[in-house]
């Protein structure tokens, strides 16, 4: 099934500059692995390895954090929209 994944501008050069993608898969997992078979360059920018999120990437699935439900095995209802939160520090 085909999900909608937000791309922050922060991770828009790894997608042709798109802020919206489809992809294929049943849980957040599955859908996060297509996106990056389909744009391999973001998969350094999201994955430790090829099955840990970085730490400073969060992902929600309809506005509920992943990491307060089933992590990678959330499962994805096909008008279910997930989105991509790097966290961003800065400041002096």
């Amino acid at each position: 099934m085909s999900v909608s994944i937000l791309i922050p501008s922060a991770l828009r050069a790894f997608t042709d500059r798109k802020s919206e993608v489809e992809a294929e898969g049943a849980t957040v997992g599955e859908a996060l692995a297509a996106l990056a078979e389909t744009y391999p360059d973001l998969k350094h920018q999201i994955y430790e390895d090829d099955t840990k999120l970085r730490g400073f990437v969060n992902v929600f699935v309809d506005g509920n954090n992943i990491k307060k439900l089933n992590g990678l095995d959330t499962p994805v209802k096909p008008d279910a929209v997930v989105t991509i939160v790097p966290a961003i520090a800065g400041g002096f």
